[in-house]
């Protein structure tokens, strides 16, 4: 059984994801494309960056037929913290969703689909806050992660004041399937 479970990690399946889902998602936004640069209009308005702090348009397609919500992150691993930097985490996306347009990290703008809920960055807000690594340090990926989901709301995170860790902690047992665009920005 320990040989059948490590032929099924090396070959990237998970129970309850096929390849095949898991392959044929995408996310795509008109702000920014694979590998390229954050521009200022997305960089945080705080800590010595002076960016517009606006969130990006995002579009996603390809999600499995099972998708009953979405979940969204933006998510920093090369920040100096030992545990990355969490810049926007929302769930219970409505599954008819497959866009949000810009600015709709703003929870003031209330232009999130209802039901959707936008919680605590690692700022200490709820909603977006843009790249603002330290200066001087490499240029940074922002991974931007769109989540299918097979519940409709996640079991655990209640409301916008849960943490990361917990919508991560549900996303581990909900996920269907993902799909990531990373970008950049240095200072």
């Amino acid at each position: 059984m320990a040989k059948f479970l490590t032929l099924i990690a090396a070959l990237g399946i998970g129970f309850g994801v096929s390849a095949a889902s898991a392959q044929s998602m995408t996310v795509t936004s008109a702000d920014l494309k694979e590998g390229a640069t954050i521009a200022n209009e997305q960089v945080f308005n705080s800590f010595g960056c002076k960016g517009a702090n606006v969130s990006p348009a995002l579009n996603w397609s390809g999600a499995p037929s099972a998708t009953k919500s979405f979940a969204l992150s933006i998510y920093d691993p090369d920040a100096p913290t030992g545990s990355g930097f969490w810049h926007w985490v929302v769930f219970n996306i409505p599954a008819a969703t497959t866009s949000l347009p810009e600015g709709a990290g703003d929870p003031k703008a209330k232009s999130m689909p209802k039901g959707a809920i936008q919680s605590r960055n690692d700022y200490g807000f709820d909603g977006y806050g843009g790249p603002c690594p330290p200066t001087g340090d490499k240029p940074h990926h922002y991974q931007i992660t769109v989540f299918a989901v097979d519940v409709d709301k996640l079991p655990d995170a209640k409301d916008k004041n849960v943490s990361a860790a917990v919508v991560g902690f549900d996303l581990h047992f909900h996920t269907l399937a993902k799909a990531t665009l990373t970008g950049m920005y240095g200072r």
